[in-house]
């Protein structure tokens, strides 16, 4: 089915591996701050290829009726929801972190061992970019 536009697929790929790869910088190092713009900025990227491959679709209706690609379109959904929750959760934990490391009697022990204010996961692309990619059958 997809044969036709296999620069679409071979982008989707590619930023998810991007995504892949800076969300194990981010792991690795979850208070760089250049690490959280990367991640931001893969992510931004995969949820673009995604809104494109969302075209495909649309451009090819019998594509909607193979349980296959029903399939992938179920996943891309799931994947999104999962990004958005697990974005979520990781600003909900930097703030609690950046606002105990302020309060006290624990901002003294922050300022003996230098831990620093972590950065949220902001997007810094459009709206339109930010929104997840719209799945319609």
């Amino acid at each position: 089915y997809l044969k036709h536009e296999r620069e679409t697929l071979t982008a989707v790929i590619e930023a998810r591996n991007q995504a892949a790869g800076a969300a194990k910088a981010l792991a690795a190092a979850p208070g760089d701050p250049s690490a959280v713009k990367a991640f931001s900025a893969a992510e931004s990227g995969l949820a673009g290829v995604l809104s494109r491959l969302m075209v495909v679709v649309e451009r090819y209706p019998d594509l909607k009726a193979d349980k296959q690609m029903a399939r992938v379109m179920e996943e891309l959904t799931s994947t999104e929801n999962r990004i958005a929750f697990a974005r979520q959760a990781y600003n909900d934990s930097v703030t609690e972190y950046n606002t105990k490391r302020e309060l006290f009697p624990s901002s003294i022990v922050a300022g003996i061992f230098n831990f620093a204010p972590a950065a949220l996961l902001e997007s810094t692309d459009s709206a339109a970019q930010r929104e997840a990619p719209q799945v319609k059958f």
